[in-house]
């Protein structure tokens, strides 16, 4: 089997004069995760270095350049997900971690599923993952956002970056991050970390990552219902069937999707989405509005 990837930067008011950087980072992480593929690695292992490239960007909402709540923190949340053993770990609120995805993997290979705030934190320092400053973590770019919403100048709230995979071995695996939304309340926990809600991986079927308002995503589960409906349905039409659960409740946002045979599929209804794909037709990367 050939490999397969697809990653996005999040979908939301993303403004046009940085379509050409954020391509280029979302290149980046696509070949980050084809290199791993092509390596004869695993779907899992290819996703979580995909995020963390994402992660260390300060273009994106996850990672450096993570969102601000309320009282003006960094709190992000992170998953992975693998679609053979449908084994999965996340993390949510984590406020000193420079790469959430990697805590995240460590946490799927724990006793665990999910783990949150300080006892996340004290997770990471017993597997060796080592803090980071949560101020370092807070852009200016973030910072003009947050004092924005503050003013209620911007209804521009959301953000995620994710990937997903296929590797040569037909397996399947999902990995989301994210800063979470803007202005939103301490403790929030969205989407992202919540299998089927803004991630999930399925053998057999598909794996897809989710980004966008996150409470209309776990409401409508929408990465499950989008790698679910591959049983009956072409790529195109299964993330479409799950973006129009979101729409259909109020939310709004975007997926990418690959499926078993290596097909892999984008779509959004916010203002744009930032995508970067390799798989058995070819390769592109692309900012729409």
């Amino acid at each position: 089997m050939q490999p397969a990837v697809i990653v996005h930067g999040g979908a939301g008011a993303v403004p046009e004069a940085e379509f050409v950087k954020r391509r280029e980072v979302l290149e980046l992480s696509r070949e980050a995760a084809w290199k791993i593929l092509t390596g004869g690695g695993t779907a899992v292992d290819a996703v979580v270095a995909a995020v963390r490239v994402l992660e260390d960007s300060p273009l994106f909402n996850a990672g450096l350049g993570s969102a601000l709540n309320r009282d003006g923190e960094v709190e992000m949340d992170a998953v992975v997900m693998d679609g053979r053993t449908r084994a999965f770990g996340g993390v949510a609120a984590v406020r000193d971690v420079c790469n959430p995805v990697l805590l995240a993997r460590e946490v799927m290979n724990s006793e665990h599923v999910l783990l949150a705030c300080e006892g996340a934190s004290r997770f990471a320092r017993e597997r060796g993952i080592p803090p980071c400053g949560p101020r370092s973590l807070v852009t200016g770019r973030q910072l003009e956002r947050w004092r924005n919403a503050r003013r209620r100048a911007s209804g521009d709230k959301a953000g995620t970056v994710g990937a997903v995979a296929r590797d040569g071995a037909g397996r399947l695996a999902a990995a989301t991050s994210t800063g979470g939304m803007v202005d939103q309340r301490p403790g929030r926990i969205g989407d992202t970390p919540l299998v089927g809600a803004g991630n999930y991986a399925e053998d057999g079927l598909g794996a897809a990552s989710g980004t966008g308002w996150g409470e209309y995503f776990m409401r409508s589960l929408a990465t499950y219902r989008a790698v679910s409906a591959l049983a009956r349905r072409l790529p195109e039409e299964a993330l479409q069937e799950a973006l129009d659960a979101v729409a259909a409740l109020g939310g709004s946002g975007g997926m990418i999707l690959v499926d078993a045979a290596g097909n892999t599929w984008w779509g959004y209804n916010t203002a744009a989405l930032c995508v970067a794909w390799r798989d058995p037709a070819g390769e592109g990367s692309a900012c729409r509005r």
